[in-house]
């Protein structure tokens, strides 16, 4: 089983899938047997071979080990809503177990693997539990995008605390990514951010026309 980095933000639209895309591209130049995966993603579009998710599409396309889609993304939802929401109304129960099954078997080939998370850390799982189980479950590394934008201070410390609550996760930093424009005192922030999370950024993303993994 590989190492695995589970990538997760401080909110959704943060940035994850550029950062996770983008790390996986980075291990694959170096070169590592590596993949990109995503447990969980709503928000989706139909195609003939079935449900098809971008994210995990561009996880995928980054990946020096190839996968079939069901194996990087299982648990594909067409409407853009929360993913416990999309689960329930599908009728499909997402469960640890399975998810634990899955992630062995995806990772089976490689030496490292980023999982993207959904949202945030502790988004909610149908019928029960939460996603960051998995890996609090496998004692998964973790990597923290923050959204410079106002209330990011509050959750990220907030999402760190969590992060290590149980003591199965090691938050191995944050990135912080400058998704507002419009955000004040960058600087400074940053700096607050460094001694409420006990580090320096690994990364500072700038603003970028076209979110892209390879800019």
């Amino acid at each position: 089983m590989a190492r695995g980095i589970f990538i997760t933000g401080t909110d959704t639209g943060v940035g994850k899938t550029v950062v996770a895309t983008g790390l996986v591209r980075l291990a694959a130049r170096q070169p590592k047997r590596v993949v990109g995966l995503k447990p969980i993603a709503s928000g989706a579009i139909r195609t003939v071979a079935g449900l098809r998710n971008d994210d995990a599409l561009a996880l995928a396309a980054a990946s020096s080990v190839p996968l079939p889609y069901e194996l990087v993304n299982p648990y594909c939802f067409e409407p853009a809503i929360a993913p416990h929401l999309a689960a329930a109304d599908a009728g499909v129960p997402v469960r640890l177990p399975r998810l634990v099954d899955w992630y062995r078997q995806a990772s089976r080939d490689a030496e490292l693997a980023f999982l993207e998370g959904a949202g945030g850390w502790r988004v909610p799982l149908h019928p029960e539990g939460f996603l960051s189980d998995l890996p609090e479950h496998l004692g998964l590394d973790v990597i923290l995008v923050v959204g410079m934008r106002r209330g990011c201070l509050n959750h990220a410390r907030l999402t760190a605390e969590a992060i290590g609550h149980t003591g199965h996760c090691r938050l191995l930093g944050w990135i912080g990514n400058r998704v507002d424009p419009d955000f004040a005192r960058l600087d400074a922030n940053l700096d607050t951010l460094a001694r409420l999370l006990g580090a320096p950024a690994l990364a500072v993303l700038p603003l970028l026309p076209v979110p892209e993994a390879e800019a």
